[in-house]
């Protein structure tokens, strides 16, 4: 791995996907909008001179698989679909470090969206 100082990201940005997620009894009823950011935080390097994609992440394998986990869950806090889904880039994905924000836009009058903000790695998950 290179200086985490400055690391190399894959950015997956303003992931807008709809799934149960809050503690009201209508929120767990009705599908709303969830946005998630990904700062992927990996060496990108050998991608970068080979131009081989097996030497970097599958940014759109990891879209599809945090798609699959949103719509298919229910959670009742962003904290904990944020979590899991640091957990699945990390464990499933190999990717060393993450950043993920999750959040509800229009879930608080007058703000435009609430979140979590989280980073991760892989030795949260061991």
């Amino acid at each position: 791995m290179g200086d985490w100082s400055e690391p190399d990201r894959v950015l997956i940005a303003d992931l807008l996907v709809r799934g149960i997620i809050g503690l009201n009894e209508w929120e767990r009823k009705k599908k709303q909008d969830i946005l998630v950011n990904l700062e992927i935080f990996t060496d990108i390097r050998d991608a970068g001179r080979s131009d081989d994609v097996s030497k970097t992440v599958n940014y759109r394998t990891i879209t599809k698989a945090v798609i699959a986990l949103i719509e298919n869950s229910s959670y009742f806090l962003v904290e904990a679909l944020a979590t899991e889904i640091a957990r699945l880039v990390v464990a499933e994905h190999g990717v060393p470090r993450v950043r993920v924000r999750v959040e509800k836009p229009g879930a608080v009058r007058f703000a435009r969206s609430v979140g979590v903000d989280i980073v991760r790695e892989r030795g949260d998950f061991e």
